[in-house]
């Protein structure tokens, strides 16, 4: 007697049902990829003196701390938390690099105390989240106006200008035979380095898992406090490697510098396709979230828009990133769910009749 056939129906995930290229195209990385290359075409094209080295080279510095804050902001957003006190600390750790360089101090130990310094408010930080189990929205407003008044608290309403000429020579200094600021070369290093860390590592499949259910991943063996705790604290490293490069580059330092540049940070990341709820996004989206946002930003300025109007147009694109991410989301989860019954259905029409 011959078995009755029976039809498999695959269990495949809905993301793996369109060719590789889809997927790797269609993407809300790949749009803003677009995007920005669009916006460079036209602002080129459109106004004056956009597309001269020099542009280039202010607009990379001018945007470089931004990216650098960008890359540890991209994983703890991943993992469904945030640190809105990013720009307070490079705002102590520039205090901190003026104050003890005028009292005598070389000036690589004084870039290493407030490099050391960030990270200490990023344990500050990772310890109130993670082990008093705070929310990290309301930790981190809270550490933003304190590690803010300590800064200004230090100067007052003076500022520090007197810094090593060599020093504040190599901030500003180009690759040579490029318009690309020095500064380019270890933000590409980190860059690569958490991109690793983030996309080809248990660790970054870990923050992944963290993102999509706190619960499953403390389940399946993931440290889900100690490793938001690490976050923090990079986050703060970062936040302080930003603040001595702005000091050197700016050739000030003052307890306001980089005030609500905390906002720019999460506008890029969260334009750049990670999710502010969390388990989704990748590093090179928030890179081209950065550019963008920076060369927007320039754009408008070489026209002649004010900065007010600008801060505006960076609101809008930050309301319409999240607002895309959750519509999008609701799309996927319609689509898959469609997918799950068509697939019932099937299932069920070639089970053999009893």
């Amino acid at each position: 007697m011959t078995a009755p056939a029976t039809t498999v129906v695959s269990t495949g995930t809905p993301a793996h049902a369109h060719p590789f290229w889809r997927r790797a195209l269609i993407t809300r990385e790949a749009a803003i990829i677009a995007l920005l290359v669009l916006v460079i075409v036209y602002s080129i094209a459109s106004v004056p003196a956009f597309g001269s080295p020099l542009t280039l080279t202010y607009l990379l510095r001018d945007i470089a701390p931004i990216l650098l804050i960008a890359l540890p902001m991209t994983l703890i957003i991943v993992t469904e938390e945030i640190d809105l006190s990013v720009a307070s600390i490079l705002g102590l750790s520039s205090v901190l690099t003026g104050v003890l360089t005028q009292a005598g101090a070389p000036f690589p130990v004084a870039a290493l105390v407030a490099i050391v310094a960030g990270a200490v408010c990023g344990v500050i930080n990772g310890f109130l989240v993670t082990v008093v189990g705070l929310p990290s929205l309301a930790v981190t407003i809270g550490t933003l106006a304190l590690f803010r008044g300590i800064a200004v608290g230090l100067l007052g309403t003076t500022a520090i200008t007197e810094f090593p000429e060599e020093w504040t020579d190599l901030a500003k200094a180009l690759i040579p035979g490029t318009p690309i600021p020095v500064i380019m070369i270890p933000f590409v290093v980190l860059a690569i380095v958490f991109a690793i860390l983030l996309h080809f590592t248990p660790f970054g499949r870990a923050l992944y898992a963290i993102g999509l259910s706190k619960e499953a991943a403390h389940f399946s063996g993931i440290d889900v406090a100690k490793t938001k705790f690490t976050l923090f604290v990079l986050s703060g490293a970062v936040s302080g490697l930003a603040g001595v490069y702005f000091t050197l580059l700016y050739s000030n330092a003052r307890g306001d510098n980089a005030t609500g540049m905390e906002l720019q940070v999460i506008a890029a990341v969260l334009l750049g396709g990670v999710s502010i709820f969390g388990g989704r996004g990748a590093l090179h989206g928030v890179i081209a979230g950065v550019l963008l946002i920076g060369t927007l930003g320039s754009a408008l300025r070489l026209a002649g828009t004010s900065g007010e109007v600008i801060n505006i147009i960076t609101g809008v694109l930050l309301i319409l990133s999240v607002v895309s991410a959750a519509v999008l989301a609701w799309a996927r989860g319609r689509r898959i769910s469609r997918i799950g019954r068509r697939r019932l259905r099937t299932a069920r029409a070639a089970a053999p009749t009893p």
